[in-house]
């Protein structure tokens, strides 16, 4: 596959873009990912839109409320020609986890290695006729808002906070007042915004078009404790009641200093290798879980078209519709896809999926150690992708 350069300005570094950019201030790169412009049409993504396992929602501005504000209304998955038919002037369909449908597109996140793949999350389109918007918002996690047809008009005003007032009895989260407007302009094919979480953001088609939104969020806190809980269930030692010291008390009372014992030992454990054991695992598996439910793949190569492919010159590279990661312990290597740890790995296989997790593309001889079988495993499972040659 042809290399993507990192989707920057060429006279910003990486690292001057996290330390000045990254969830701080947005950032317009012109032709970012000009790998965008044609490669996908409207039709393209209207007809995924209609497909069973899309996941998709159609957004429409119907007749204006008593207020002379717009009424929105949403539709969601699955969707069907019938939904498409005597539309408003102004709608947005928007397919999410664009992965699964185009490894091509999946490859584009190689122009964003600038960011941990475990933080990647999909990559969304947005098809819009000429006025087609979804509303003046914001999101909790970072975007690339990447061109791919026809004219957009963004504009960006002011950062949000928890005390931000929405519109009310609407089907999404929407707002009226974007404070003073800091950007305006019109992205054309190629280019791309960087939009910071919690900033305010309003793009209105300018003609039929398709806007890429390459979405980076973290795990939230809800998620860790509960994996942490899951995992915490297999160590027997933990279900053994506490011992704390006792005063004598009113039989009715459960005293602030109880309570107070029982939170020192449990922060006493996570704070011990047996609670850096438990919190390891549990962001592990939360960041490599998929957000949405993976597609089973009509035809799969056998062991032998693999092997064949590969000495064809086919390559094997991270499957960017699925999580591959890995993390460094004090008993070596622990890798995680999916959600799940990977056991029973020998160190060369280990050593090649840290490769693939990288994002390196192997050839057949760099897998020539790993058995055949092993190689279709993987495939399956969907931890690695074949591209073939050109």
């Amino acid at each position: 596959m042809t290399y993507i350069p990192l989707c920057l300005p060429d006279s910003m570094t990486a690292e001057q873009f996290l330390s000045v950019y990254w969830q701080q201030k947005p950032l317009l790169i012109k032709q970012g990912l000009p790998q965008l412009i044609g490669m996908f049409e409207p039709d393209d993504m209207l007809g995924l839109a209609l497909e069973e396992d899309a996941s998709a929602r159609l957004l429409t501005q119907a007749a204006t409320k008593q207020d002379g504000l717009p009424q929105w209304q949403l539709k969601k998955s699955p969707l069907t020609e019938s939904d498409f038919a005597n539309l408003p002037a102004q709608w947005t369909v928007l397919v999410q986890n664009l992965e699964q449908w185009s490894p091509e597109l999946g490859q584009l996140w190689q122009a964003f290695d600038f960011i941990p793949q475990w933080q990647r999350d999909d990559i969304m389109v947005s098809y819009a006729p000429k006025g087609g918007s979804v509303g003046k918002h914001y999101d909790d996690y970072d975007v690339f808002l990447a061109q791919g047809y026809g004219h957009r008009r963004w504009l960006l005003g002011k950062f949000c906070d928890k005390n931000t007032e929405f519109v009310a009895d609407e089907p999404i989260r929407l707002f009226d007042d974007m404070g003073e407007i800091i950007f305006d302009e019109i992205l054309e094919a190629g280019d791309v915004l960087y939009v910071p979480p919690k900033l305010s953001h309003f793009g209105v088609a300018q003609d039929d078009c398709l806007t890429f939104s390459f979405g980076c969020r973290r795990p939230n806190l809800m998620q860790i404790i509960d994996s942490m809980a899951d995992i915490a269930t297999n160590d027997s030692d933990l279900f053994i009641p506490m011992l704390l010291p006792q005063a004598l008390q009113a039989s009715g009372e459960l005293k602030a200093s109880s309570i107070e014992a029982m939170k020192h030992q449990l922060l006493q454990m996570l704070q011990s290798e047996r609670g850096d054991e438990i919190i390891r695992q549990a962001v592990s598996e939360v960041v490599s879980k998929r957000q949405y439910d993976a597609l089973v793949p009509e035809e799969s190569l056998d062991t032998d078209e693999l092997v064949q492919a590969l000495a064809d010159g086919a390559t094997l590279q991270a499957d960017y519709n699925h999580r591959l990661i890995y993390n460094h312990t004090n008993n070596g290597v622990a890798l995680y896809a999916n959600g799940q740890r990977l056991d029973g790995l020998d160190e060369q296989a280990i050593a090649i999926l840290v490769r693939l997790a990288n994002g390196e593309q192997l050839q057949g001889q760099d897998v020539a150690g790993i058995d055949p079988d092993d190689l279709s495993e993987w495939l399956e499972n969907g931890w690695v992708w074949l591209d073939y040659p050109e």
